[in-house]
């Protein structure tokens, strides 16, 4: 079974509504307001079905200018626009703007129904065909059907049935491989059921008991059932119309605009980068930090434009554009949009979005240009390449790619797969993916930084681990861990003890060195329980200095020497010892508080009550008030 969505277009009272009644038998007015005023405020929808299983769904759009948002929701899943004139009238305000809107947003195809053929002479109506064909030269419309046709009299409507049919059967079928996504544009309770919403499925496959989730407000549901024209079913599929019963939602919660999708398939975002183009009509230029209303899908938000290289765009010209929204919204590269002007509201302009999470750059940088020109125009592993390019050694996670691409999740592990076979990118592991240039990039500035380090400091060891991540420009965790795997397999790094080294990296001492060292480690076995400060140890060594002396810190980090508070260090032996009787005393006193640590080593609180939470923290003892007991028994 194919469905086509149709969305009607053009002015204010030129049969629209009447139209789609005397089509499909179904009135799409339905707010009393609608009925009372006599024109369509509001979305309104109804369908054809023909023999061959082909459902043709339409959307019924207002027309008057006042409800051109309105319209702006129900045109953005449209497969053809069917552009209703009327004869008495010919081409109007609304009906150039509906125009515009449907070229801006890449319908691709459509027909024009020249409505109230029985209020106008066959003369006349000859006249506006031929104005309406002036009207769509160089339009996806040029060259479209155009079907005279009375509502009140039913002429033409057969004609105009088999237009849309013959229509629907050439637009290809929608992808139901990518990320199911449902722009809502109605939400309402039904009672006994609770909260429902409606739209249209752009794209993938939606189920019953499937979880979703409400975007961007971060609303998570299940789907409690799924109607298509009214009838229940147990899946939708890419294109047709939608009711979805969600569960444990409030309908107060969800509002038009919001977009159900899989949990964690799309990424609320603030900032988007764009194509764009200003309408040779525009009523003046479009300026940067220009405030301006943001369309797309049924969302609507305010945004400043930022023009990139350029202050001010001219009518009739394109350019790139990166908006900063006012509220968060979802959407996927791809995706096209409309702009309006904040104040008098007037279409002036769309394009496509290409990036939901664009990278920093500068707006007159060539860099920016470049990178723009690679998501318009490259091909799908161009384009991911480009965006594992700018993550640089952060890399990026496999889950957060298909909201920037808008490729389904079994062509994204496709191209990543050959991207990685011919050596353009490297698989962390099978959730993470850095560029090979990136990579290549971390590597040499890693072995640089370890080089310089230990030029620096010939007396250490090595670099901790996090502070050389940190360096190197704070790699992403499991990036920089594969790197280090990776060079100590080959035998070039070494890691001890959260230490980093260069594999051919060893201290060596002068003999003078040597001697301090020796002196300083005999100094604090000997002094077992009570050991002297470093300033003290390395003063009766003839060295003025702290802690942080590299001579000293050279003990520390071979594990000789042992930090147990701020300037309180012990040998490692000593330390051992002490924990042994601990635990004896412990074994057979079941306790032991900070006077009988100090008689059980013959020291003074300086030392013992640091012990006491040195053991603590090794998880040795469990402090129980002012006294320890042995943890585990």
């Amino acid at each position: 079974m194919k469905h086509v969505v149709v969305g009607t277009a053009g002015h204010i009272d030129h049969g629209k509504t009447s139209l789609v009644k005397a089509l499909t038998g179904t009135d799409t007015d339905r707010l009393p307001e609608e009925k009372a005023r006599g024109i369509t405020i509001d979305l309104g929808f109804a369908f054809l079905e023909e023999p061959d299983g082909l459902t043709i769904e339409i959307v019924d759009v207002p027309g008057h200018e006042r409800f051109v948002k309105n319209m702006l929701a129900g045109v953005g899943g449209i497969d053809l626009a069917l552009l209703v004139i009327a004869a008495d009238e010919g081409v109007m305000p609304q009906t150039r703007e509906h125009l515009a809107i449907c070229q801006l947003l890449r319908i691709k195809t459509g027909l024009v129904a020249l409505t109230k053929t029985d209020m106008a002479e066959p003369d006349w109506i000859e006249l506006v065909r031929e104005d309406v064909a002036r009207l769509l030269e160089g339009t996806f419309l040029h060259a479209c059907p155009i079907v005279p046709v009375s509502s009140k009299t039913g002429e033409g409507l057969t004609e105009l049935r088999a237009a849309l049919v013959t229509l629907g059967r050439e637009v290809p079928p929608k992808a139901t491989d990518q990320t199911a996504r449902l722009p809502i544009d109605r939400v309402f309770t039904v009672k006994g059921f609770g909260t429902v919403v409606t739209g249209t499925l752009t794209a993938g496959r939606i189920a019953v008991d499937e979880r979703v989730e409400v975007y961007p407000r971060g609303l998570s549901s299940r789907v409690r059932g799924l109607q298509v024209h009214g009838h229940a079913v147990a899946r939708a599929q890419a294109g047709q119309r939608t009711a979805v019963n969600l569960q444990g939602v409030d309908r107060a919660a969800i509002e038009r605009g919001d977009v159900l999708a899989p949990p964690g398939a799309l990424l609320p975002t603030l900032l988007l980068d764009a194509t764009l183009e200003l309408l040779e009509d525009a009523p003046r230029p479009l300026r940067t930090r220009d405030r301006v209303r943001f369309h797309v899908g049924t969302q609507e938000v305010m945004a400043r434009v930022l023009l990139v290289g350029q202050m001010e765009l001219p009518q009739g010209r394109t350019t790139y554009g990166r908006f900063r929204l006012e509220k968060p919204i979802v959407a996927l590269p791809g995706d096209r949009y409309v702009i309006r002007t904040y104040s008098p509201i007037v279409t002036i302009g769309g394009g496509t979005l290409l990036d939901v999470a664009p990278p920093r750059f500068k707006r007159k940088a060539p860099a920016l240009l470049a990178h723009l020109e690679v998501l318009e125009k490259g091909s799908p592993a161009q384009v991911l390449e480009e965006h594992l390019k700018q993550a640089g050694a952060a890399g990026l996670r496999l889950a957060d790619l298909p909201a920037r691409t808008p490729v389904g999740p079994d062509r994204l592990r496709g191209l990543l797969e050959a991207l990685q076979q011919s050596g353009a990118v490297v698989a962390v592991d099978r959730e993470w993916y850095i560029q090979r240039d990136a990579s290549d990039r971390l590597r040499e500035e890693t072995l640089a930084l370890l080089e310089t380090f230990h030029r620096e400091n010939p007396l250490r060891g090595g670099i901790s681990r996090e502070e050389l991540r940190s360096r190197a420009g704070n790699a992403q965790e499991r990036v920089f861990s594969q790197l280090l795997s990776v060079l100590e397999a080959e035998g070039v790094v070494r890691s001890e003890r959260d230490q980093v080294r260069l594999g051919a990296h060893a201290i060596r001492l002068s003999p003078e060195q040597q001697h301090v060292v020796d002196g300083i480690e005999a100094e604090f076995r000997r002094a077992g329980a009570a050991p002297p400060s470093p300033e003290e140890a390395l003063g009766r060594s003839g060295i003025k200095g702290t802690e942080k002396h590299e001579l000293f810190h050279l003990l520390v980090a071979d594990g000789r020497l042992v930090r147990v508070k701020e300037s309180l260090y012990f040998h490692a032996e000593a330390l051992h010892g002490i924990q042994d009787k601990l635990v004896a005393h412990l074994r057979e006193k079941k306790e032991i508080g900070p006077a009988d640590m100090k008689d059980l080593l013959g020291v003074s609180r300086k030392y013992a009550i640091p012990l006491m939470e040195y053991f603590d923290a090794q998880r040795v003892t469990v402090r129980q008030g002012e006294r320890r007991v042995l943890r585990g028994g």
